[in-house]
């Protein structure tokens, strides 16, 4: 019984100075909650990328179709000399930013006046309003868009309706733009409505009472503040279209691959190290995206 009652004591006695211990070093007690997930973070994901651009210098065999983990230079010799995938990575990039910026149009006035001007209710109704196609299948939203772009779908017949010719947007790059823009529209209104949210409402009276009119408000006072949401909106919606190969695939025509397509092919016929090697251009890309995005605010408002 003694030796119960002194091990129970040596155990509260050691969770007392290990309690003190977190006490007195904040860090150590941060260090130990982040461990587990910061593990699985550096092995599943930084694993999963050191893997993708060490293949990306291996090779094929050409007669048993078999990887060789022999180290070259070939995969990004094909990428930098045919101009081919010079021109899906242009278009890749190109669309993204499109899209980028149709949403950042798009997404800032409805943005402003959620946050600014809309009552309490109507607030809470544009919020659902703007989740609402995410709570459906993104499989099920590109589908309706593509029969509604159809040569018989419900656009060509309002436009034949009023007498206007078909607009032939099926299967097309145009096509493309806008599915894109309407999918992740919402990934751009929450970080913008997060920040004009923030804005005090005094700078804006102060403002006023400068004698600035409200187009002038809006561009010294309301733009400036609201540009990390903005940045923070466009990390989204930029690095989901550069890494997206479904709407594509299902939306545009023959001369619409993005780079996530060539992937999709190479993997399957298999070129796993070339697939590997053109994988790591939109890496390099949105890297290069992040860094700039950070310099301009943008996690402040994430």
């Amino acid at each position: 019984m003694t030796e119960f009652v002194e091990a129970g004591a040596s155990l509260r006695s050691a969770r007392l100075r290990l309690s003190a211990a977190l006490w007195r070093r904040p860090w150590l007690k941060l260090a130990l909650l982040l461990a587990a997930p910061v593990l699985v973070f550096a092995v599943v994901y930084l694993g999963a990328l050191v893997s993708l651009f060490v293949s990306a210098f291996w090779q094929i065999d050409s007669f048993t179709a078999a990887v060789v983990h022999k180290w070259t230079l070939d995969n990004f010799k094909t990428l930098w000399q045919d101009h081919t995938y010079w021109r899906i990575t242009g278009r890749t990039i190109g669309l993204a930013a499109a899209v980028t910026v149709t949403d950042a149009v798009l997404a800032f006035p409805l943005a402003y006046f959620m946050a600014r001007i809309a009552p309490p209710r109507w607030r809470a109704l544009l919020f659902v309003a703007v989740l609402l196609p995410l709570w459906s299948s993104y499989l099920v939203r590109i589908y309706a868009w593509r029969t509604i772009l159809a040569k018989n779908g419900a656009l060509n017949w309002v436009l034949n309706g009023i007498g206007l010719p078909d607009a032939g947007l099926a299967y097309t790059n145009t096509a493309m733009w806008i599915v894109f823009s309407y999918v992740w529209l919402p990934f751009m209104v929450l970080p913008v409505y997060a920040a004009l949210e923030r804005i005090p409402e005094n700078y804006l009276e102060a403002s006023q009472d400068l004698g600035a009119k409200g187009s002038r408000t809006l561009r010294s006072v309301i733009l400036p503040l609201a540009i990390p949401g903005i940045v923070a909106g466009s990390i989204f919606t930029f690095s989901l279209t550069l890494g997206d190969f479904i709407t594509p695939a299902l939306v545009g025509g023959a001369g619409s691959s993005f780079i996530g397509n060539i992937v999709e092919d190479k993997v399957g016929q298999p070129d796993i190290p070339f697939a590997a090697a053109f994988a790591t251009v939109p890496v390099v890309v949105m890297g290069i995206y992040l860094l700039i995005a950070r310099r301009l605010g943008a996690f402040e408002a994430v």
